[in-house]
C-alpha cells in the first residue's frame, strides 16, 4: 500500500481487485440464498468458485515478481508464489466436474418434476 497509517490514506487502486472479489462473493451468496430457479443457483455457485480462484491468484501475485528458480540468488523478496496458482488449476478442474454434475442433476429433476422451481419441487415431492 502506498498510503501510510499516519496520514490515513488507502491505496484504492491497489485494493480494487480485493473489493471486486468481496463484492462477487457477496452477490453470489445472496443469489444462492434468494433464487428459486435451480439454473440460477448453479450459476451463482459457479461464480463463487471462479471468485475463489481469482482470490487465490491475487494472493500469489507480486508486483515485479520473478519466477522462483534455484539459480537466482537474493530474489526471495520479489518472488511470485507458485502454490496459489497450482491450487487454482486444481480448483478449476474440480469446479468443472462439480458444475457438470449439478447440471446433470438439474436435468434429471426437470425431467422428473417438469419444473426448475425449488419450492414447486418440494411441494411435488411430498
Amino acid at each position: 500500500m502506498t498510503g501510510s497509517i499516519a496520514d490515513n490514506t488507502l491505496d484504492l487502486v491497489g485494493n480494487a481487485s480485493y473489493v471486486v472479489v468481496a463484492l462477487l462473493v457477496v452477490m453470489s451468496l445472496y443469489s444462492m440464498l434468494t433464487q428459486k430457479n435451480l439454473i440460477k443457483i448453479c450459476v451463482a455457485i459457479a461464480i463463487l468458485g471462479s471468485t475463489v480462484n481469482m482470490f487465490l491468484v491475487l494472493l500469489g501475485y507480486r508486483q515485479g515478481g520473478a519466477i522462483p528458480t534455484h539459480y537466482l540468488k537474493g530474489a526471495q523478496e520479489s518472488m511470485v508464489l507458485p502454490t496459489p496458482h497450482c491450487l487454482t488449476l486444481t480448483a478449476i478442474v474440480i469446479a468443472l466436474a462439480t458444475t457438470a454434475l449439478m447440471l446433470s442433476l438439474i436435468i434429471l429433476l426437470y425431467k422428473h418434476y417438469g419444473t426448475l422451481d425449488v419450492d414447486e419441487i418440494r411441494r411435488l415431492r411430498g
